[in-house]
């Protein structure tokens, strides 16, 4: 997709379900989209404490210090990956999400520059990675499955990769976003 493309089907001030604050704690992500590549992700270290070896967004805790949902993601985008905040523009936010594990996750759209250069943050980050638009305009995908999980039986998605096996929240929000970019939302 071309930046004009993207800048079209996700325009500024893009409408958003915003979820009041609760007893979850606070998070932003970032989805960087590349015109005419896709959309960046990482794999998490192994030795972080939660959610080691998944493939994420750049993200995490909302700081006192932030400013904004979109200051956490950028600041955290800049640590995780090595994101130049000028190589950024943000685009909006996507639905809010919460997830199993406590987390108030805000979604935040960017476009980065074409040929970006992103490098894995050692101790932080395994891996970083593009997934193809080719994926996600992809109408079979992401696929649904099932699996036992805390004794009982889940559904979840799950976004085709030779390498890298996306689900949760991360394959959630590539499913809204794929709507988005699909025009069936």
């Amino acid at each position: 997709m071309t930046e004009e493309e993207l800048r079209r089907r996700l325009p500024q001030g893009l409408a958003h379900n915003r979820l009041a604050p609760a007893q979850n704690r606070p998070a932003a992500v970032l989805v960087p989209l590349e015109p005419g590549r896709g959309v960046w992700l990482t794999r998490r270290s192994a030795k972080m404490s939660s959610h080691a070896n998944q493939v994420a967004f750049p993200g995490g805790k909302i700081e006192p210090g932030d400013a904004s949902a979109e200051a956490a993601a950028l600041r955290e985008a800049q640590e995780e990956v090595g994101l130049n905040l000028a190589d950024a523009e943000i685009l909006g936010r996507m639905d809010d999400y919460i997830t199993a594990t406590g987390f108030h996750i805000v979604p935040v759209l960017a476009l980065v520059k074409q040929g970006v250069r992103l490098v894995a943050a050692p101790g932080e980050v395994q891996e970083v990675f593009c997934l193809p638009f080719a994926a996600l305009l992809d109408k079979d995908q992401p696929r649904l499955r099932r699996a036992v999980f805390r004794g009982g039986e889940h559904e979840f998605f799950v976004w085709p990769h030779e390498e890298h096996v996306i689900w949760g929240m991360t394959a959630e929000l590539l499913r809204q976003l794929a709507r988005r970019l699909r025009g069936e939302v």
